[in-house]
């Protein structure tokens, strides 16, 4: 493995690279036994806050819902769980969702964690990192293939522009640890494509259903798995007025980030009263996707 970054073959309007091999096939996701289990973990991220459906658990589908799907469509019997939840800390990943991943004996594992720490006041960047490198470790001793992300430099204010510099230890930090453990790197710093707004949700925060199909099409491109992700080709963004940006701006600002703040203050977040969106791995349809597994009430059939 390698924690090099690989050009993808996705971008807006444009088809992506297709690979020609089989996913068991592919250094990246070795074939033990015929057994294939992959484990999300982390935040929002990671649990696909922004890409909205009322079909699936906690309303959401998301980048890892996607790259599940088409690993089964590439080669039948993988199980997938995803045991992110949005809002969480690294501690609570640490604490929640580890020990419980490895139980899973996991062949393909992905891990965002450290984003809502770095948007806290108080964090200890040396401490945050440290823990983290201890996480990847974990993880790493597993045997099985590990892709890490380092994290986006989200221009959405002005106040939020001195958590630039911690994103940029964060990121430093997560391409040296790709390399010394040997993770698959996917540099989300680097895509072009997520500078246009509609690439982002509307908290601006989080990818939109576009951020996240364009997300899932990089991680199976950085894997060597086929599909054929595309983003339909978006007219050049309409000129905003002085007026209308103003506008925007407030609206923003009540929306999300007072909103935000306020639980901060409060120590209460979004996910407080969520669980795993896939708790335990399911096995997943070749064919028709996760909702396929879903029962009426809106919970997800065990697999």
């Amino acid at each position: 493995m390698s924690g090099r970054r690989r050009s993808s073959g996705v971008s807006p309007g444009v088809a992506p690279r297709v690979y020609l091999v089989r996913v068991g096939d592919s250094p990246l996701l070795p074939d033990r036994g015929r057994r294939r289990v992959f484990v999300a973990l982390g935040d929002s991220f990671t649990e696909g806050v922004g890409d909205r459906s009322s079909r699936l658990p906690n309303g959401v589908r998301g980048w890892a819902d996607r790259v599940a799907e088409k690993l089964a469509k590439a080669e039948p019997g993988w199980h997938y769980a995803n045991l992110a939840i949005r809002s969480k800390r690294l501690r609570h990943i640490v604490d929640e969702q580890l020990e419980q991943a490895i139980a899973m004996e996991p062949t393909l594992i992905t891990l965002y964690a450290g984003g809502n720490d770095i948007l806290d006041f108080g964090t200890d960047m040396d401490q945050l990192l440290a823990q983290y490198e201890e996480l990847v470790a974990r993880l790493t001793a597993t045997g099985a293939t590990l892709v890490l992300f380092t994290g986006f430099d989200v221009k959405v204010s002005a106040v939020l522009e001195p958590l630039k510099k911690r994103n940029t230890l964060y990121n430093r930090r997560v391409r040296e640890l790709a390399a010394k453990y040997g993770a698959v790197l996917v540099d989300y710093w680097c895509f072009e494509a997520f500078h246009d707004h509609r690439m982002w949700d509307t908290d601006r925060l989080h990818m939109s259903k576009a951020g996240h199909k364009y997300l899932a099409a990089q991680v199976l491109d950085h894997l060597g798995v086929p599909h054929k992700i595309t983003l339909k080709e978006w007219e050049p963004p309409a000129k905003v007025t002085l007026r209308d940006w103003e506008r925007r701006q407030r609206r923003w600002m009540n929306d999300w980030v007072l909103p935000l703040f306020g639980r901060k203050l409060r120590g209460v977040t979004l996910g407080d009263n969520l669980s795993p969106r896939w708790p335990q791995p399911v096995k997943v349809p070749r064919k028709g996707g996760l909702k396929k597994l879903m029962e009426p009430d809106g919970r997800g059939r065990a697999g």
